[in-house]
């Protein structure tokens, strides 16, 4: 179930930066590695993360983002 939350915090941060990185090529012509790194600390921001829980009836997976008031429970 942790290799399950790991998995779904890689893609979730891979799927914003690849998409920032993309939009940010076409505001500069040459994307220097300062602007890289900008973009890597926005996507780690903005992208939803998720962790697991130990309780009485077995572990869950919770999920927490910006965008999302409270956490939410996955199934």
């Amino acid at each position: 179930m942790k290799a399950k939350a790991l998995l779904f915090n890689f893609i979730g941060f891979a799927f914003f930066f690849l998409l920032l990185r993309y939009i940010s090529g076409f505001i500069l012509a040459e994307t220097p590695l300062y602007a890289v790194v900008i973009v890597a600390i926005i996507a780690n921001f903005i992208s939803p993360k998720f962790g697991v829980i130990a309780s009485e009836s077995g572990q869950k997976m919770m999920m927490k983002w910006v965008f999302i008031k409270g956490i939410r429970k996955i199934k």
